[in-house]
């Protein structure tokens, strides 16, 4: 087995290597995380657009795989109730593009949300019992926390600024992934809604690792086995990489979301909140340089996606990456065609 400079996470987690698979919600699936771990590293799901009956399916197609310990990651926002106001702006704004596909925007199907952690998942982790599980935007209040902690789960979560992971220290993590402004993905910002004020790992890395007492995990574009050991230079005990895994096999991603991954240049990405209501960093298409990065107009997390999805549905049907929802990292470039439990090895023996 091969030796690492710092096994504090390894030790924590209980896996061979320092490597973890991104929670990457409608992404990922239960063949990548059970891939990735069998392969030595920590395999994650994405639990925020699954029903507690989807996540018990797909923890026993998991189990199938392998017997090492997955990460089940849950959104834990503050959700609000829809503003009809907003909404009606939104569908004001984006009324020349329904026109365009011949859609109606008062005919729109329901489609599944981002639901936050509550009760009902809450009840799932205790049953299931995964060895490890991590949240995006904070943390659940703290009586689901506890009850999280009872089962004897690993506690993760992301923090984007010093005094994020600060905060998520003092409230009972056992490590902390630091998000780099290269991630790809929502920002797991909460203590702060300035994105002007996010800053890149290889800054964010070293501040957080002098900051806490807790292991760190560096993410944000990481795509190779020298990122890699940068990213362990620089004080971080592992990595999570997501960009990377969207390139294998595993990955549920269109053919025109992966074909579009494999020319994206390093600026050929950007953060925005038109497709969720929240800063995420994806593929700039023409929605995203029509009407800018970032919009008032965009309703509030997660209720911007119920007028965006027809459009990315017609716009996919089509053949067109025009409306589509394309998360990625500024690393894309870096990434190649695989299968998960490769990417794996060959990061862990690269780096």
């Amino acid at each position: 087995m091969k030796r690492w400079p710092d096994d504090q996470l390894i030790k924590l987690l209980s896996i061979e290597h320092p490597i973890i698979q991104a929670p990457m919600a409608g992404a990922d699936s239960p063949d990548m995380a059970g891939a990735v771990s069998e392969a030595g590293g920590l395999g994650s799901l994405a639990c925020a657009l699954l029903t507690p009956a989807q996540i018990h399916t797909a923890w026993k197609a998991i189990r199938a795989k392998t017997a090492k310990p997955i990460n089940l990651n849950f959104f834990c926002h503050k959700q609000n109730a829809d503003s009809p106001e907003r909404q009606e702006r939104w569908k004001k704004r984006l009324a020349p593009f329904y026109k365009e596909l011949q859609l109606d925007p008062d005919d729109i199907p329901p489609s599944p949300t981002r639901a936050p952690f509550d009760d009902s998942f809450c009840a799932v982790v205790e049953e299931i019992k995964p060895p490890v599980v991590s949240f995006h935007f904070g943390l659940p209040e703290e009586a689901l926390l506890k009850r999280v902690k009872k089962t004897g789960a690993v506690i993760l979560s992301s923090a984007t600024t010093v005094e994020e992971a600060v905060w998520l220290e003092e409230h009972g993590c056992d490590a902390i992934i630091a998000q780099g402004s290269e991630a790809g993905g929502h920002r797991a910002m909460f203590l702060t809604a300035d994105i002007s004020t996010q800053v890149g790992t290889a800054v964010l890395v070293p501040q957080i690792v002098e900051a806490l007492s807790v292991p760190v995990v560096a993410s944000g574009g990481i795509g190779d086995a020298q990122g890699i050991r940068a990213a362990l230079a620089l004080g971080a005990s592992a990595v999570q990489l997501g960009t990377a895994y969207l390139f294998c096999r595993e990955a549920k991603i269109s053919p025109l979301h992966l074909a579009a991954l494999s020319s994206t240049p390093g600026d050929g990405t950007a953060i925005t909140n038109i497709f969720s209501g929240r800063p995420a960093r994806g593929i700039i298409n023409r929605l995203v340089r029509t009407i800018g990065p970032m919009s008032a107009d965009a309703p509030e997390f997660p209720y911007a996606s119920r007028l965006i999805n027809p459009l990315r549905a017609a716009s996919e049907a089509a053949g067109s990456i025009d409306f589509m929802q394309m998360w990625s990292g500024q690393a894309a470039a870096l990434g190649r065609p695989t299968d998960a439990a490769a990417l794996t090895r060959e990061l862990a023996n690269k780096s």
